[in-house]
């Protein structure tokens, strides 16, 4: 009966924590979604809370009408796409090596590696080398300096090293190449690590606005997020003319739109990919 009334008071207090973090993540997205489609009026007067108040798609009609935004989003999905699809194939081979105890020079490595994570050259001479490789304003400064992130390259040399070496030894028997046995056993076998990393290379590039913003100089090139950071922060008077017309549209309803825009592939993605965040905090915690 003890045990019973303390899970009972657990389940309790679990319930009304997990409701208020619940309300508190869901508010500012449905408060977004209420202004975006909201008109004019009810926006300036301060009405709109949790509901569209005179309902109209001005907003969303006025982004796909200019180019600006459509072409950000764009930008954007490529830098995404390539920038993850660069970092998936660069940390599985190089975690691969760093797996293996006969590695010669494996510690010396790591420690250079993990040492990244503390110190790095800083953001001037980081910059300096990606304008000398002839890098500025160009898609490659936006996916090859984070190529690889530590965190995750450590990530995924945790699950190899725990990957069955009866493996790694019958196809050195049936007299596979590292290089074979790395693209066609390693790799395959490795999808739910992969997945979980891929989402996390995923988010990093998708809410990425620092970099775009120091490597891109071409305004055509700058990626959603430098856009909407544009329109919330440095939107002047003149600027917002540009873009909206104020007689009939309010600047917040352009501007959530745009957030909710931004929002809507992670919204359709993090409920199929739940469950690979929940395996990315295991990974190579456990011999498998």
């Amino acid at each position: 009966m003890v045990g019973e009334k303390r899970l009972s008071l657990f389940s309790i207090v679990n319930t009304i924590l997990l409701t208020f973090i619940a309300i508190a993540t869901v508010y500012p997205v449905l408060y977004i979604i209420a202004i975006s489609f909201s008109d004019t009026a009810s926006i300036v007067q301060g009405k709109v809370f949790l509901w569209p108040l005179g309902f109209n798609i001005d907003a969303y009609v006025q982004i796909l009408s200019e180019d600006r935004v459509p072409r950000a989003y764009l930008n954007t999905i490529l830098y995404t796409g390539l920038g993850t699809f660069i970092n998936l194939a660069m940390t599985a081979i190089a975690a691969y090596p760093l797996s293996r105890v006969t590695f010669f020079g494996r510690k010396f490595f790591m420690i250079a590696i993990v040492l990244t994570m503390f110190f790095n050259g800083g953001m001037i001479p980081t910059y300096l080398i990606v304008q000398q490789l002839g890098m500025i304003d160009t898609i490659w400064a936006i996916v090859i300096p984070n190529a690889i992130w530590t965190i995750e390259l450590l990530i995924l040399k945790s699950f190899y090293e725990n990957m069955s070496d009866s493996l790694r030894e019958s196809a050195v028997i049936d007299g596979a190449s590292e290089y074979r046995i790395l693209f066609s056993i390693i790799i395959p076998l490795s999808k739910p690590a992969l997945a979980s990393i891929g989402l996390f290379y995923f988010m990093g590039h998708w809410n990425s606005f620092f970099i775009p913003m120091i490597y891109l100089n071409d305004v055509n090139k700058y990626p959603l997020q430098v856009v909407l950071r544009d329109m919330l922060i440095f939107a002047t008077a003149e600027q917002t003319n540009s873009l909206v017309d104020r007689v009939t549209l309010a600047p917040e309803a352009m501007k959530n739109a745009t957030i909710f825009i931004t929002m809507i592939p992670v919204l359709m993605i993090y409920p199929f990919a739940q469950k690979y965040f929940a395996k990315g905090v295991m990974l190579g915690s456990e011999k498998g």
